[in-house]
Formats: structure tokens, C-alpha cells, sequence
């Protein structure tokens, strides 16, 4: 039961938001992007009137409460994306753990990054820009051939030991964080300049890490960057429209190379000095097991159900009323009498779920309509109910999984939450690592 959530995977991406901006990250945004047009014109109009519950996944409806919601969802697991997007879950623990561990390296570089935004507008560009609306300026940089030096590859904003990070980089990055964040654009001046402060420490960070990260051998580097690109281009049906997607985002194939090549070995680096080493103990699993008891081991009492709807809302008259109640009768005694539920449901109910044999998956207490719920809780599993009426119309239920209320053994769990720790444990020393090797660090704003 107990899960972790996916942005706990230890890619250095994954660790501080878009840390690393591997070119993964910009691929997915630009294919998100693409998809999304011809996604919104095909969308259906949203029924007049609820149904029923949705079930994930097969469009399925349920008679829900219109505040209910998956109150009972834990973290779960998996590999991450590049970086984790916000979500309001404030159930799950990696999320708390971000909130501690995104402050440290944010307040850390706070000053000198705000001053780096700053000073970089000292460059003859900027000052060209400034004698014309900003959206202007900024597609007019764009469009400076690459060895001009208005383009934004070659306007300096920040020197990390002598390794220089351009204006091009930061306004990537400040894209790709934004995108995968789901902020909306045009920025208030002031949330820009954040925004900027927020992907340039980010940027110096993921310096530090590739150039600890050289000094590492990493075998068959050359060999997992092109199967990386690869993974990348098969998200596109041609070459035309990954080319495409790249110039969106001012990136070149040699780009999104040397983007995959730092992201590879940064995630080497951060596996070969702390995840190989990091190690959590029983004892460890089972104190976090017993102080975390009520908040993620618990398992409330929950039922899947399956139901045929009569549909009948509340603008119908006493006379249509009547008749859908007399169906549904008629239905309940077909299913009484042996027929299959599932075909019935499939043949004459009003609800979306009809598809599906009538099923409504697993859900607790408080998601469906009172009346439903009611009838449903009250159900041994495999029994069906009589005719139960609703604000939707008559239903006939049938139980076919009881949850009785409980809670998921410790060494169910415990791998899970080993995993977690250690993930925890990681996080921790790679954010006082990065710390020390700020202080360390020869940081030169332009």
C-alpha cells in the first residue's frame, strides 16, 4: 500500500527541479507542446449532467460527490521524468522532503544570483534592447546568426571555475522549469527575475556536479548518449518535426548532445559517491514505520462495485420518474434470475460505465452520493442490492471486492520504505555537497 512517489528518483534532475536540464527534458516540453494542439480540438464537450464516479483511465462514471476526491492516495513509485511538477498531494513524504531540501541551495546562491540576473544586462545586447519592446528584443536576439554576439549564446551571464553559462542556457533553463512546473507565461517582471534567480543557481549547481563528474571514467559514454538522443527522436513520428521541436527551443543537435552527455554523467557521478554508499538500517525502516502508522500504513474500508443506472435526474416528472424505476425493476429481476449482470449493464445502462460491464472500481467512503454509498458498504462482496434511488436515477449494485479497514504489515512495507530513506539519506548529503563545492568554487558574475 505504502508507495513512493515517482519525483523521488535519484537523477540528479529529479533532485532540484530541473537541476541537470537534461535534453530529455526539453524533448518531452516540446512534445507536450506539439501534442497538446490537436489534443485540445479533439477533446469531447463535457456532459450536461454527472452520471456517475470516473474510473481511471477508461472514462467510466460513478455518482460522486462533487467535493470528493482520492483521499486515501499514497506516493507511489517509479522513475522520474526530468524534474518532478508541482503537485498539491501534501499527503506524500518527498514532498516535504523537497520543501526542506530545495530551500538551503536556493537561499545559498540567493544574493549572488539575483546580482548575476543583474549584472548581466551590462552587455552591448541588452543595452540594444533596451530601445525596444522586450518581447522584440527577445525575438530579435533569437534571430542573430549563432556567432553574432547579440545571439544569447554568446552573451555571458555567469563563470562557474572558469566554465561559462550564457544567456541561451539560462533562458532554457527558465523554460524548461516553467513548462514542466505548469507556470503559465508572460511572467510579472518580479516572478521573472525569481524565475531567472531560481534556474540560474540551478545551473551553477549542475556545473559544479559535471565538472566533479569528469573526473570520473564512465564506460560506453558515447554509446548510452546515442541511445539517449534516440529514446528522445522515436517521441516524434519524423526527423522534420524533432528537428522542429529543437529549434522551438533554439537547440541544435550537437545541443541536446552535450545536454545528454552532462546528464548521463552527473547521474554516474551522483550513483558511484552516494547512492552506492548510501545505507538504511532495519532499525531505520521500522522507526519510520511506526511514527508514519496513521499517515500512509493505514488502509481505509473501501469496496468495488459494479452498478446498472436507470438514468432519471431531477428535472425529470413523476411520470418519467416512474418508468425509469419500473426498467430498472425489470432489469433487477433479469439479474435475480441468473442473468449476467455485466452483459445487462452493458446493454441498458445510462451510465459512461456501461462499457466497462457497469464496473466502478474501488473507492471509500465519501466519494459516491449517500444513497449509493450506503447501499454499497452495505454489501458482503458478490451481493447485488435491490433498485436504489439516487439524484441520477435507480441503480442496481453489485459488490464484487470488500477492503475491510486495516493496516499494511511493516514487512510489506519495508523495502519501500527503506528506499524512500535512502533516497532521503541521498538528497541530504548531495545538497551539503553541492553547498561545499559553492563555497570552494570560483563564481564570477558578468
Amino acid at each position: 500500500m505504502f508507495s513512493l512517489k515517482k519525483s523521488t528518483t535519484l537523477a540528479a534532475a529529479a533532485l532540484f527541479m530541473a537541476l541537470v536540464l537534461p535534453a530529455g527534458a526539453f524533448a518531452e516540453e516540446a512534445a507536450d507542446t506539439a501534442a497538446a494542439k490537436p489534443a485540445a480540438k479533439s477533446a469531447a464537450k463535457p456532459a450536461k449532467k454527472p452520471a456517475a464516479k470516473k474510473k481511471a483511465k477508461k472514462g467510466a462514471k460513478a455518482p460522486v460527490k462533487a467535493k470528493s476526491a482520492a483521499k486515501t492516495a499514497a506516493p507511489a513509485t517509479g522513475k522520474a521524468k526530468a524534474a518532478p511538477a508541482a503537485a498539491p498531494a501534501a499527503q506524500e513524504p518527498v514532498q516535504e522532503q523537497a520543501k526542506e531540501t530545495k530551500a538551503p541551495v536556493k537561499e545559498a546562491t540567493k544574493e549572488a544570483t539575483k546580482e548575476a540576473t543583474k549584472e548581466a544586462t551590462k552587455e552591448p545586447a541588452k543595452e540594444e534592447a533596451k530601445e525596444q519592446p522586450k518581447e522584440e528584443a527577445v525575438e530579435a536576439a533569437k534571430e542573430q546568426p549563432r556567432d553574432s554576439l547579440q545571439h544569447p549564446a554568446n552573451i555571458l551571464v555567469l563563470r562557474v571555475n572558469g566554465s561559462v553559462i550564457t544567456k541561451q542556457a539560462l533562458d532554457r533553463a527558465v523554460k524548461v522549469m516553467l513548462a514542466q512546473n505548469q507556470v503559465k507565461e508572460p511572467l510579472s517582471p518580479e516572478a521573472q527575475k525569481e524565475a531567472e534567480a531560481a534556474a540560474l543557481d540551478q545551473l551553477t549547481s549542475a556545473e559544479l556536479l559535471y565538472q566533479e563528474a569528469s573526473k570520473l571514467d564512465m564506460p560506453e559514454l558515447d554509446k548510452q548518449i546515442e541511445e539517449k538522443v534516440a529514446q528522445n527522436r522515436a517521441k516524434f513520428k519524423t526527423d522534420a518535426e524533432f528537428i522542429e521541436a529543437l529549434k522551438s527551443i533554439d537547440m541544435t543537435m550537437q545541443d541536446m548532445q552535450d545536454f545528454t552527455r552532462r546528464d548521463l554523467m552527473i547521474n554516474h557521478f551522483i550513483e558511484q559517491k552516494f547512492i552506492a554508499k548510501a545505507v538504511i538500517t532495519d532499525a531505520e525502516a521500522k522507526k519510520f514505520y511506526e511514527e508514519n502508522l496513521d499517515r500512509y500504513f493505514k488502509k481505509p474500508e473501501s469496496v468495488r462495485a459494479s452498478h446498472i443506472l436507470v438514468g432519471s435526474d431531477e428535472k425529470a416528472t413523476p411520470e418519467e420518474r416512474k418508468k425509469a424505476k419500473e426498467k430498472a425493476e425489470a432489469l433487477l429481476k433479469r439479474v435475480k434470475a441468473g442473468e449476467d449482470f455485466a452483459a445487462i449493464a452493458k446493454a441498458e445502462s445510462s451510465c459512461p460505465s456501461a462499457s466497462q460491464g457497469g464496473d466502478l472500481g474501488t473507492f471509500g467512503r465519501g466519494q459516491m452520493v449517500p444513497a449509493f454509498e450506503k447501499a454499497a458498504f452495505a454489501l458482503k462482496q458478490g451481493e447485488t442490492s435491490g433498485v436504489v434511488e439516487s439524484e441520477f436515477g435507480y441503480h442496481i449494485i453489485k459488490v464484487t471486492e470488500k477492503q475491510e479497514a486495516g493496516a499494511e504489515k511493516f514487512e510489506n512495507a519495508k523495502d519501500k520504505i527503506a528506499d524512500f530513506l535512502k533516497k532521503q539519506k541521498v538528497q541530504k548529503e548531495l545538497i551539503s555537497y553541492i553547498d561545499q563545492l559553492k563555497k570552494s568554487a570560483k563564481i564570477e558574475k558578468n
